[in-house]
């Protein structure tokens, strides 16, 4: 699907439609002023711009539940869930903004469940809810069932529901059209528009917009072993560092405890939250060394450092479709779960595990690692998605950017995301971006036959912009006859390559060597090699090796911008363990690492609120 004409200017542009980009453009839509405006016959011009069909976008693949204190199944409080979240984001999280997610966690719930998400039920007809690693009862005491669930297909769920919503409202997409470069003025200080390219028709636009919403998720595919899907490729992070604003917090990347092996393919925390338990080579479960009372649900960082302690010390497990290859994987042990019931609850995973491992995990053990997961850091934000620059000890904003989802920092993670945060915080900021997006557009519609014109130096900026990546489209269909290494490369093997080495430098452990070796292959061998990269077919249309090489491209920016941010904290923190700094570093590093595209790294404190730093333990 492609907008029918590109209109001149846009009041709203939304990069990305999971479910942070969908339900910002829910949010838009249903505030109270933009209805009240709409009623008055004036329409908004809003985009939402996808790379993908909506309907395949990441969200669709999470698996285990989206975390509220509902109570339906035991006692729970919203204050509980706060301190949680706080705790699990090792004390690097904003608590304002923690607060809010927590606080306003039951209404999101109950708004998707209103429409339309199928959430799974208890006997007398409420959501049901599972426990999830990291969330507790009464401050940290035993674990509490606060996962609203369906089956272990909760993205799904909530991704076809918000996508419906939003046809339901009109809304306009651009499908399978690529955002090449995001415009801002040249002091920063508010937004233009972007480019984009249709790869259907091979033609770059210039989108003018007075608002843009970036929502592109997150950036898994830095490492060889991921969850995440071929397209994440953190692509609004580094557009944004391109555009000359920062990155917060890019150095925690979540590694999840159970991928399964040598595939990365998630096997959802919820098999654990059911009864599932990780075993070393011994048949030992030894969770419970590591995190007493809280044993195989622990928080992520946790059971993902214990899984590689136990592999270090010898009693790791070869996947068994490779007996001879390396043992740095441990047996998740889901037998002890009724049949019935885990075919009931867990169907993914049963079908996954069944289908990539050939296994029964009804009766076997199933070879898992940790697997690339999930993006704590990003574009920094407000509580209200205002993206800003960290200025002078100051946030400035960038007039009329917005950012929503995982490629954003609010910082309700910190150095740790809790499972069932994420959905959370997608549907809850995204939501809340939106209406301030809306405020916005409200003040001055871009149809009100009383709007102020465009400012045509904003107008130059962005068709200047597309310009020079029309010309670049070009060159990179004119293959050079006489560099055959130039011919012989593609980003596919450039983006596997990368992969290999971030893995390596800083995959679930670092320190300053493996941090420096990769800065420098980075530098020194992959960067000109990206440069070099040319699209081995001449045809504009439907050609994926140009996006493929716009997001390698955009991997290696941004694996330079966490490799930076990772060597300039000395400390271990929440998913960062530096193993020449294994301490936590409160005097010097409680604060938000602020990352530009020259990977000058500076400092912004933590918002504490009233929840003052202590030892994390489990």
């Amino acid at each position: 699907m492609s907008p029918k004409h590109v209109e001149d200017m846009y009041d709203a542009v939304i990069v990305g439609a999971g479910a942070a980009g969908l339900s910002a453009a829910l949010g838009m839509l249903r505030s109270e002023r933009m209805r009240q405006m709409r009623a008055d016959g004036i329409e908004p011009n809003v985009l939402v711009i996808s790379k993908l069909q909506p309907l395949r976008s990441h969200t669709g693949s999470a698996e285990g539940g989206i975390a509220a204190s509902l109570g339906n199944v035991e006692k729970d409080d919203w204050h509980w869930h706060y301190y949680d979240t706080v705790k699990g984001g090792d004390w690097l999280v904003d608590q304002d903004a923690a607060k809010l997610l927590a606080e306003q966690a039951p209404a999101t719930v109950i708004a998707l469940e209103h429409a339309g998400v199928a959430f799974s039920r208890t006997d007398d007809g409420h959501i049901a809810q599972r426990r999830f690693g990291g969330h507790t009862k009464d401050f940290g005491k035993e674990p509490v069932r606060r996962a609203a669930y369906a089956a272990d297909r909760i993205g799904h769920q909530i991704l076809f529901s918000l996508w419906q919503q939003c046809v339901a409202e009109g809304v306009e997409f651009a499908e399978e059209w690529y955002v090449t470069d995001l415009v801002v003025s040249e002091d920063h200080g508010k937004v233009e528009g972007v480019v984009a390219f249709d790869t259907h028709k091979g033609e770059t636009h210039a989108i003018h917009a007075r608002n843009v919403l970036m929502a592109t998720g997150g950036a898994g595919r830095l490492f060889h072993t991921t969850s995440n899907s071929w397209d994440l490729t953190g692509d609004g992070m580094a557009l944004t560092l391109s555009a000359g604003l920062q990155l917060e917090d890019s150095e925690f990347v979540q590694f999840h405890p159970t991928g399964l092996a040598h595939t990365g393919i998630l096997l959802s925390e919820a098999a654990r939250a059911e009864g599932g338990m990780l075993r070393n080579s011994d048949g030992e479960a030894f969770m419970e060394h590591y995190a007493p009372g809280h044993a195989d649900l622990a928080a992520r960082d946790v059971v993902s450092r214990s899984i590689m302690a136990e592999i270090d010390a010898g009693r790791g497990i070869a996947d068994p479709k490779d007996p001879d290859g390396p043992k740095d994987c441990v047996w998740l042990d889901m037998t002890g779960i009724d049949a019935d019931h885990m075919h009931e609850v867990l169907p993914q995973v049963v079908e996954t595990i069944e289908q990539y491992a050939d296994l029964d995990p009804t009766r076997d053990y199933v070879p898992v690692k940790p697997t690339a997961h999930y993006t704590m850091g990003g574009i920094p934000i407000t509580t209200d998605g205002e993206v800003y620059r960290w200025v002078d000890g100051e946030r400035a904003v960038v007039d009329g950017l917005f950012a929503a989802g995982e490629c954003s920092c609010v910082s309700v993670h910190g150095a740790n995301r809790l499972g069932g945060n994420s959905l959370l915080d997608a549907c809850l900021f995204g939501t809340r971006s939106g209406k301030a997006m809306a405020e916005r557009v409200v003040d001055n519609p871009v149809n009100d036959p009383m709007a102020e014109p465009a400012d045509e130096a904003s107008i130059d900026a962005v068709s200047q912009a597309a310009d020079k990546r029309s010309a670049q489209v070009k060159e990179l269909l004119t293959r050079p006859s006489d560099d055959d290494d130039a011919s012989s490369d593609n980003p596919y093997q450039l983006m596997a390559d990368l992969g290999s080495v971030m893995e390596q430098a800083v995959a679930v452990r670092c320190d300053r060597n493996s941090i420096e070796q990769a800065l420098a292959t980075l530098d020194d061998t992959l960067t000109p090699r990206a440069e070099a990269l040319h699209a081995h077919s001449d045809s504009p249309t439907f050609n994926q090796e140009i996006t493929a090489i716009w997001e390698v491209r955009h991997l290696l920016e941004l694996g330079k911008a966490v490799l930076a941010a990772s060597d300039a904290r000395h400390e271990s923190r929440g998913s960062l363990k530096r193993l020449d700094f294994p301490e936590r570093d409160d005097e010097h590093f409680l604060a938000h690492s602020m990352t530009d595209v020259s990977c000058q790294v500076s400092w912004q404190p933590v918002h504490i609120v009233d929840m003052p730093p202590k030892a994390r333990e489990y």
